[in-house]
């Protein structure tokens, strides 16, 4: 298993990090599509879809709104604030699981919830490209995420005794999610010193910080959620020894679009 992650790793790698840093325009805007679409594919299946045909139009129905969002940009602040209630509505569908599987309106419902983790992830990626700190923008995000993830799984290993949401991830604790948070901000606050960031600045740099790491957690557990109700381990088995796309970006599909949000109403990244 670990041979197969590694070499899965290296083939992925390169071309992650190619589209995401050296495409631009219509080219990144379609390289991030695919992997979104492959996530809709994936979707399908957590929302109740086992027929491939079935599957592969929903995924393609993803594709043909992602390029109807290309054309009309001006949807996108309401992709993105579509994005913001869905994952404020996620956090109360988690704390409250199973009980919370009653809202969530069957198959038709299961579907409508994968256009509104998607659609915003791919918005919030394509917008973030478009700002004169692109690159930067998108490693900040990355990076958080990482860190946060990083430092749960250590403080979780170490300090691990309280549930975090016991019947969706028995594994993730409150230690975790404090020592995942406590790592990323104290990564902001590095690069806020070293940058020379005013207080105030620091202060909301800091604080939405800590907004885009919790909503990375429910990011992922809402993914957990949906595939301990459907019975599945992992989203598919695209990625040898990883499980599937979905199983690699949950969280980011999540903090993606807040991120965008915060950076938007705060005026950064448009300077």
């Amino acid at each position: 298993m670990l041979k197969q992650r590694i070499i899965t790793a290296l083939i992925l790698l390169p071309i992650a990090l190619g589209g995401f840093f050296l495409l631009d325009g219509g080219a990144f805007a379609l390289f991030i599509a695919i992997v979104v679409a492959l996530g809709a594919w994936e979707w399908a299946r957590l929302a109740g879809l086992e027929a491939q045909p079935l599957r592969v139009a929903y995924a393609a129905l993803v594709a043909v709104l992602i390029y109807g969002a290309w054309l009309a940009p001006a949807l996108a602040p309401w992709l993105l604030g579509a994005a913001v209630l869905w994952w404020l509505a996620a956090t109360i569908l988690v704390l409250n699981y199973p009980e919370s599987s009653r809202y969530w309106g069957g198959l038709s419902g299961k579907l409508l919830i994968g256009l509104l983790i998607l659609l915003p992830a791919w918005q919030g990626l394509v917008l973030l490209k478009q700002w004169p700190q692109a690159n930067a923008l998108i490693i900040a995000v990355m990076v958080l995420v990482w860190a946060a993830d990083v430092g749960a799984y250590f403080s979780g290993k170490t300090f691990g005794k309280r549930k975090l949401a016991p019947r969706v991830s028995p594994g993730k604790s409150w230690e975790g999610f404090y020592g995942g948070l406590a790592t990323s901000l104290l990564l902001t606050l590095a690069v806020g010193l070293q940058q020379g960031w005013q207080v105030v600045d620091l202060l909301l740099a800091l604080v939405g910080a800590a907004l885009v790491v919790a909503v990375s957690v429910i990011g992922d557990l809402t993914e957990s959620m949906f595939k301990r109700q459907s019975g599945i381990k992992d989203s598919s088995n695209l990625l040898p020894g990883h499980g599937g796309v979905l199983d690699r970006i949950d969280s980011l599909t999540a903090a993606i679009p807040v991120f965008a949000v915060l950076l938007w109403l705060a005026g950064w990244g448009v300077q």
